[in-house]
């Protein structure tokens, strides 16, 4: 397939990573990410300005998720992942698996419905828009397991091994409208699980972790299919350029080895931020009982008590 619609160098030196990370930004990317941390810290000195406070390691965690995407985008990783299998993999993983979980993490919902202002009685501003789209039909659809399971298997399965991955590769806006296909799936995929920001999907802990793994070994499966395959199976890196110096085949099982390997990583960072997540509310719900008892001089140990005293004067 002809690269040269992209303004590429269909001369690309042999891949390094010191060549990879070199500056070389998509131009909707770099906007992008520019914009969301600027909106970001507008809405966190906005909610200081007036005297709230906002955790810095939400901060921390927005901030490297979106320097997380830039890294793939905003280099010459992007370059490079036009024309080899491996590194386009990179870009698909850490762009729909790594860099959704880190921002949804820095909870930017919960920061906007914190940070716009209330509209005026009868009157609808954002963030009375925001919250009902939150409510509406639409998002309760978009982010039930039903719908996101079957769009995160899709993601691989239906784009890889069909002529649509060819046809979007073949523009740079197919590309760049894949890539935010990409992002979008892995944000209404880990939404739900994260359970920082509100929404209409809001299953208890242990659901959580039932729908993270119900997609996740289809990531190992894929990933298996492209190592143990005899051909290439995708049109675009059928003939990489001779300057790569690089086998086709080869290049694609460690595609298939890196989609495999990503498939592990989120999951572990998912569940150590679910298991902090059960201790924090099991801890909040301990202390709202301890205060409810101290108010009512903990009438419910006492009830329980004076129970335990009629069973034992039953036996006596």
């Amino acid at each position: 397939m002809d690269h040269s619609g992209h303004g590429m160098n269909m001369d690309l030196p042999p891949f390094t990573l010191g060549r990879g990370l070199q500056f070389s930004a998509d131009p909707f990317f770099l906007v992008g990410c520019l914009l969301g941390i600027g909106l970001y810290a507008y809405a966190v000195l906005r909610l200081r300005r007036r005297g709230d406070s906002w955790p810095a390691g939400r901060i921390v965690f927005f901030v490297v998720g979106v320097l997380s995407i830039a890294l793939v985008m905003c280099t010459k990783l992007n370059d490079y992942g036009m024309v080899m299998f491996s590194v386009h993999m990179v870009q698909h993983m850490v762009i729909s698996m790594l860099s959704p979980i880190l921002l949804l993490l820095g909870a930017p919902v919960t920061l906007a419905l914190r940070a716009l202002p209330v509209a005026g009685r009868g009157r609808t501003g954002p963030r009375e828009l925001l919250l009902k789209l939150l409510h509406s039909r639409y998002m309760k659809i978009i982010t039930h397991p039903v719908f996101t399971i079957p769009l995160f298997i899709a993601s691989l399965y239906g784009l890889y091994f069909t002529p649509i991955f060819d046809f979007l590769m073949g523009s740079k806006t197919g590309h760049i409208a894949m890539m935010v296909h990409f992002l979008a799936v892995g944000l209404v995929f880990f939404w739900p699980i994260m359970g920082v920001d509100p929404g209409p999907h809001r299953p208890g802990y242990v659901m959580r972790m039932l729908e993270l793994f119900a997609g996740m070994p289809f990531h190992a499966f894929f990933g298996i299919a492209l190592m143990m395959a005899t051909t290439p199976m995708v049109g675009t890196y059928e003939n990489p350029p001779a300057s790569l110096g690089i086998d086709a085949l080869s290049d694609q099982g460690w595609a298939g080895g890196i989609a495999w390997a990503f498939s592990e990583i989120p999951s572990v960072l998912v569940l150590i931020a679910l298991v902090f997540q059960w201790y924090r509310s099991e801890q909040r719900t301990a202390k709202r009982s301890d205060r409810a008892a101290d108010r009512d001089g903990d009438q419910e140990l006492q009830a329980y008590n004076a129970y335990l005293a009629s069973l034992q004067a039953r036996g006596q």
